[in-house]
């Protein structure tokens, strides 16, 4: 637990003492990730599996047919 606290703090203690040019940086960065990670997800990468199958039975035959085809 010892660990956790020092890795917190560590990080805790840089992102404080951080100038106004690194909080910006990180800022730019964090919205970045959001954009690809949620707003890219929901046009680009839709749940084709939700769409084909109805049920959990089917999707995982599905997944394991594609898996084991030699």
């Amino acid at each position: 637990m010892n660990f956790f606290k020092r890795v917190w703090n560590l990080y805790y203690e840089g992102f404080k003492n951080m100038g106004p040019v690194g909080k910006k940086l990180w800022l730019i960065i964090l919205i970045k990730l959001f954009i690809m990670f949620a707003i890219l997800r929901l046009f680009f990468f839709p749940d084709i599996l939700e769409e084909n199958f109805s049920s959990d039975k089917e999707r995982s035959d599905h997944i394991i047919n594609e898996i084991s085809k030699p």
